[in-house]
């Protein structure tokens, strides 16, 4: 599952739902959490379930629903509302550890039987840094679970569990507590072995600076982000997506040690590249889709 760019939506807003139809976004994430009104939550799961059935044939992207916390009652109606025909994954907010991805897995389990499709097809991407008590559980998502597909981290419902006031220092920089969350994200992805995306970029209008915290992004080790505006989906999937300076030199990794089978390191252009590089080298041609991934196997 590619999960370079995953746009949220409101649930409730028709017009934005119509604009999202035509995205380049890999994910939808069709909201029914922090941007729907208390008193638009029902019509949010209408409108969530209907534009689901309608879109399944005729488009590009995967479709998602984040649902409310599952502290909460309207958790439950909300999977009961949108789990079916159309459906490719569930965004979990406010999550406290790898034991609400399996709570949230055994619901997936009785609705998907009752809908008769797949048992396990509809994936989790959780939200897991948002409350003081995830922060403390991060290591548990080394367990991982079939359905986890990625995790990614938010910085402002934490900074209110915490009674921050801003999660910024004052030359405009996030302070240690969510600097810390970000890197938690990314080490417990990569314990889980699934996609660490990483969060929004605030100032839509803001693309040089989205580029470039993108680009840092990448560097860190983050497979795709966040986007909160049409705008942002295309820059966001330039720059996780690989060069064609990354996908040739990862073919010339791939075909040097094809070449040495039994080496520990070899030779490139006067640089040498041990197995760490062979294994990223298959991650980037991977990123890249299946064409260009052809004829590249070692085996």
């Amino acid at each position: 599952m590619k999960m370079r760019s995953l746009l949220f939506v409101p649930a409730d807003n028709e017009k934005k739902l119509d604009k999202a139809r035509a995205s380049t976004a890999d994910v939808l994430i069709l909201d029914l959490e922090d941007s729907v009104a208390g008193s638009r939550k029902a019509t949010a799961r209408e409108m969530a379930s209907r534009y689901l059935r309608e879109t399944r044939g005729a488009r590009t992207w995967q479709a998602f629903v984040r649902i409310n916390p599952l502290s909460e009652p309207g958790a439950l109606f909300d999977l009961a509302s949108v789990v079916g025909e159309g459906l490719d994954g569930v965004v979990l907010p406010k999550a406290n550890g790898i034991e609400d991805v399996a709570r949230l897995a055994y619901c997936l389990d009785v609705l998907e039987a009752r809908c008769g499709i797949p048992v396990g097809r509809t994936r989790i991407l959780t939200v897991a840094t948002e409350t003081a008590a995830a922060m403390l559980n991060m290591g548990g998502y080394a367990q991982s679970h079939p359905r986890l597909a990625a995790i990614t981290w938010g910085a402002e419902d934490l900074s209110a569990a915490l009674g921050a006031s801003t999660n910024r220092e004052a030359d405009g920089m996030l302070s240690h507590a969510y600097l810390m969350a970000r890197s938690m994200c990314l080490i417990a992805a990569a314990a889980a072995r699934v996609s660490a995306i990483d969060t929004l970029h605030v100032d839509f209008r803001d693309a040089a600076g989205l580029e470039a915290a993108c680009a840092e992004s990448r560097r860190r080790g983050f497979t795709g982000r966040i986007a909160i505006h049409p705008d942002q989906v295309d820059i966001i999937n330039r720059c996780y997506s690989p060069s064609e300076e990354d996908l040739a030199l990862a073919r010339a990794v791939i075909a040097a040690f094809a070449a040495q089978p039994d080496a520990g390191t070899v030779g490139i252009d006067g640089r040498m590249y041990d197995r760490p590089h062979l294994v990223q080298a298959h991650k980037t041609l991977a990123n890249a889709g299946p064409a260009t991934t052809a004829g590249s196997s070692v085996q």
